[in-house]
């Protein structure tokens, strides 16, 4: 691993982006990287989540599976949830903004999805637009396999300013409320089970796991990770199908002595 911070020994939570970190693109969580979060679980390093991902795809399912007993961020930090199911933290986007981010869409002819707090609906699967208000919008994202597409969404989106922009893919957009990330999520974390945001390790690979990488006492890029998470990480990990993150758990017990 390279490195290029000191290191805390008296880590008590290690906080995971779920795509491109603990999971491989069409795979599951190894056997390897189960094995590493059930022993530094064991050993009194906690572990949790903080993704872009809606809490009902697959993050609750996977928070049980792994027997996590903190809080997880979901929606690039719209949500916090604690694993039995009671709601910690949520924010919207309001109904204009969805309005105005749809044109915006049509406008670079770009695919669309959005989390709402009940579920995520893509292109063609939206509500009536009558009946918006309805619903609580967490996130808002773009698709687009033209480059030139994403580049001109960037610089629209700048230009309006007001929302949280970030990717979690070079080919997708994703917008939440102004303010609203992983960091604030697990800012609500540390504050819920009583640690220092110093006291956590962040693991990711994409821009919205930037702002939680420059929280933590420690934060780590996965080896496939996009380049700008890499230069504000402080260590980078093997990549996600080298099993990145057991082995960065590895590396965190043994500074600990475990």
């Amino acid at each position: 691993m390279e490195t290029r911070g000191e290191a805390n020994k008296l880590w008590r939570l290690v906080a995971l982006d779920i795509d491109g970190t603990v999971l491989p693109r069409d795979a599951g969580v190894s056997a390897e990287n189960r094995r590493w979060i059930s022993r530094a679980r064991q050993l009194g390093l906690e572990v949790t989540f903080a993704t872009g991902r809606h809490r009902s795809s697959m993050v609750e399912q996977l928070a049980t599976e792994l027997g996590f007993t903190v809080p997880f961020v979901t929606a690039n930090g719209s949500e916090v949830w604690t694993p039995d199911g009671k709601l910690l933290e949520r924010h919207t986007l309001p109904v204009e903004d969805i309005f105005f981010l749809q044109d915006l869409a049509g406008q670079y002819k770009a695919n669309y999805w959005a989390a709402m707090s009940s579920r995520v609906a893509r292109t063609g699967q939206f509500p009536d637009p009558k009946d918006y208000s309805k619903y609580e919008w967490l996130k808002f994202g773009f698709w687009s396999r033209d480059a030139s597409a994403i580049s001109g969404l960037w610089q629209a989106l700048r230009e309006h300013g007001g929302f949280e922009l970030s990717n979690s893919d070079p080919s997708n957009i994703e917008i939440n409320p102004l303010g609203v990330n992983k960091a604030s999520g697990l800012k609500v974390v540390c504050e819920y089970v009583g640690i220092d945001p110093g006291q956590m390790v962040a693991i990711g690979d994409s821009l919205n796991d930037i702002p939680m990488i420059e929280m933590a006492g420690l934060g780590v890029a996965m080896g496939n990770a996009q380049q700008p998470v890499k230069d504000a990480a402080d260590r980078v990990a093997p990549a996600v199908d080298e099993d990145g993150v057991a082995k960065t758990l590895r590396f965190l017990l043994e500074q600990m002595g475990k």
